[in-house]
This record gives C-alpha cells, structure tokens and sequence, in this order.
C-alpha cells in the first residue's frame, strides 16, 4: 500500500462487551503506524463503549442498523481508505500494505474460526462465489477509497450486497487473497446447515425483490 495512504477502520457494534477489548488491541499495531480505528455503537445496553475508551480513535452513537452505523463512521473518518470490520473479524496483521493504492475498492478473502468441518467448506465457497459475482459480504471486510464511497443503503439487512452492487458499476473488486478470520459463533449457535440454508434462502428473496425489512424479521427469527 502507498505509504501515503491513511485507513479509517470503521467497527459497527452492539453489545459487543465480551470481546470488544480483544478486537479493539488486535488493531493496536495499524493504529501505531497512523491509522485510525472508529468504533460506532448501536446502543448497546452492555458497557461495550465504555471498555472501547482509550482503545479506539473515536468512540461514535448513532441509530441501531449497521449500515447506518457505518454510514457515521464514514462522515467522521479522515483516512483515504474506509475498512468495514465487523466486531468478531480480525485483519491480516499488515493489512495497510495488503490494500492496493490504485484499487477503488475490494475485499479480503475470509476464514471462518470455528470446530464444525463445514466452516472452511462455507468460507471456500463464501471466497469463491465473491470472486465469480464481484459481491462481497461484511464478514470479508470491504475497504474503499473514501472518495468513491457513496454510502451503504441504510436498509434492515444486505446492505452488502446493495453497496456492492453500486460500487460493482465503477469497477470489479479487488479481492485479497490473503484472509481475515471472523467467528464461527453465530453458525454454530443457530446450527451450520440451517444457517447456510437461511442464508442462501435470504439471499435468492433479496434478488427476487423482497424487501430488506421482511427478510430482518426471517433472520431474527
């Protein structure tokens, strides 16, 4: 990456207290190299922007929704490159020289921690189908230049895909091979298969024109 290029980690969350201070010191060392690290709280009714003080650039409220969390964190950054990280995904340690200068935008290949064997057979094809379609998932952590960021669709749910579908306009993703490592928790706890069902379900009614908030209420369920 261009020396000269600054990145604005934007973190979204919501009662994130058990693991924000792990995710928060694993971004420590981009922060030591200039960077600056947003953390933009939904919230939480955990103390999950207390533990967050001293450990990020900037500690945000704003309306429950991560696009729009994202969205806050974007108007306040000041790095020429937005990273999109989830709570529980972790960079590649030198994640700033990862990033290409002359990309517009792109996104990591992504590694799913976690005991159940189908998780790397979810993360291969999570990769792969990223790479065929140009759409990535937040899990892969989108960066783009903030200068052709145009904002995530403040929607209930695949405000991914709708931002990759805008971006994809201007030009195909860069797509990192080297990965990010996200949890595993939220398949396991509601069962791999069935979330890879509900998840492939959601996607294809999201194409099919079903609106977002519809599709919110199936994934609370």
């Amino acid at each position: 990456m261009d020396a000269r290029l600054k990145l604005s980690v934007v973190v979204p969350v919501l009662n994130e207290a058990a693991g924000i201070r792990a995710a928060l010191e694993a971004l420590a060392p981009l922060r030591g190299r200039g960077h600056e690290v947003i953390l933009v709280d939904g919230g939480s009714s955990d103390r999950t922007p207390e533990l967050a003080e001293g450990l990020c650039d900037r500690v945000l409220r704003a309306p429950r929704g991560r696009a729009a969390q994202m969205n806050a964190g974007a108007r306040v950054a000041t790095g020429e490159v937005l990273v999109f990280l989830h709570a529980d995904t972790r960079l590649p340690p030198r994640a700033d020289q990862l990033i290409p200068a002359a990309s517009r935008w792109g996104r990591f290949d992504v590694e799913i921690e976690g005991r159940h064997p189908l998780l790397k057979v979810v993360a291969c094809a999570m990769n792969l189908r990223s790479r065929l379609t140009g759409i990535a998932t937040g899990d892969q952590a989108i960066f783009v230049r903030r200068d052709a960021f145009p904002g995530y669709p403040e929607i209930a749910l695949m405000e991914d895909i709708a931002l990759c579908r805008v971006l994809k306009k201007m030009r195909r993703p860069a797509c990192l091979r080297e990965r990010v490592v996200t949890s595993g928790r939220r398949w396991e706890s509601r069962g791999v298969l069935r979330t890879i069902v509900l998840m492939w379900r959601l996607r294809l009614l999201y194409f099919l024109g079903v609106s977002p908030e519809v599709l919110a209420r199936r994934y609370e369920r």
